[in-house]
Formats: structure tokens, sequence, C-alpha cells
């Protein structure tokens, strides 16, 4: 399995990168993005020290490590300026923290992500048909997350996603060990949102294709 979405001591979550990425590995992963909550406020903090870790775990694992950031609860209007700050930092996966219907994100923001430089939309929520064909467009990925709350919504958006074509990826939005998942349970989580195991195995595909 592939995994493009965590978080680590840099913003909300509970481990060092490195531990973060050691568990990862021992349960089999073969990718992880390491995505930690990002606005103007550490960005710059933030994505050169994922980066710099990212390089050197990279020279000694097996498992791949992508440096990238999750644009969080930014503005719509500021999103696409942040995503091109953090592209400038050297963040190799860019995500945005999309309208979960578990959170107040501020209305606009899938829209504004999903015509900024950015790789996956996050848990997208409730989002629009206009909007997923966007996406598709856009070559934009939408996520199925295995996160609690979040994941209230991946029906509805594996239902748009076979309607318009866009493609999905699947992420566990980890912040702590226990929130990590192996391939069994992650086909689980998609078949769970009506779709197959073939199309898990495109979304991992569709997650080779970002690292």
């Amino acid at each position: 399995m592939i995994d493009l979405h965590t978080h680590t001591v840099f913003s909300d979550g509970i481990l060092i990168p490195s531990e973060l990425v050691r568990r990862a590995e021992f349960i089999g992963l073969k990718g992880i993005g390491l995505t930690d909550h990002g606005d103007f406020s550490n960005i710059d903090f933030i994505v050169p020290r994922i980066v710099a870790i990212a390089e050197k775990l990279n020279n000694v694992l097996s498992i791949k490590v992508v440096p990238g950031i999750e644009i969080t609860h930014v503005p719509p209007c500021l999103i696409s300026d942040a995503a091109k700050k953090a592209r400038s930092l050297g963040a190799k996966i860019i995500i945005v923290h999309g309208e979960t219907i578990v959170e107040p994100v501020a209305p606009g923001t899938n829209n504004a992500a999903i015509d900024a430089d950015i790789d996956i939309l996050a848990h997208p929520g409730l989002i629009s048909e206009k909007e997923a064909l966007k996406a598709k467009e856009n070559g934009i990925f939408l996520e199925i997350s295995a996160r609690k709350g979040h994941s209230l919504t991946n029906g509805h958006v594996a239902k748009l996603a076979r309607k318009t074509g866009v493609k999905l990826v699947i992420n566990t939005d980890t912040h702590a060990p226990e929130d990590l998942i192996d391939e069994k349970m992650a086909k689980r989580v998609v078949c769970g949102a009506g779709l197959t195991e073939k199309e898990y195995d495109m979304m991992q595909k569709n997650a080779s294709l970002l690292i």
C-alpha cells in the first residue's frame, strides 16, 4: 500500500517522521507521504524539514518517503498562493484539506483547491459532480479516507468517481500509530465505500504516479 496523507509532530501528529516512516515500513507500506497541516504561518518551517528528512530516509530505507504538505483551513482565495509557496520549498505532494462534513471548512475550498497546483483533494465531503469533473480535467486526485469522520462521505466520493472518471487514492490521514493500516485493511475500506478490489489496485497505481 501507498499512503500519501500522514501527519507528524510538525503539526498535530504524535510521532517524529523517522518513527512514523519506520512503523509504516514495518506493516508493509511501499510509500508514505509526510503531509503536515500548513498555512502561511508554518509552511516555510515544515516543508524544508520534511524535505531534508525524506532525503536521508530514502537513502537507507526500502519504503519511499515523499515530502509534502496539507494546506489546511486556508481561505479559498489564498489556497493557490499557499500551494505555490509549498511547491517552491520542495513539497512533492500538495494536499488540500477538503470540505469534510465534520469540520467547518470554508465553502469554496474544494473548488479553489481544484483550480490550484495541487495533487490531492483530501476528504472532499459532498463534492459536486461539476467539481469532480474539473478535478479530472486538472489531473487532481480525490481521496477515499480511512480516517474516522472524514470517511463518512466515502460512498458519495466513490459514486461520483465512477460517474465522472476522476481518479482516486486511498489515504489514512494518520495522526497516531494506530491510524496506520495495512493493505488488507485498505482494501476493506475501499470495498466499504462501494468499490472493488480491482478499483483498489487502480488507486494504488494512481498513488504510484505521485511518488
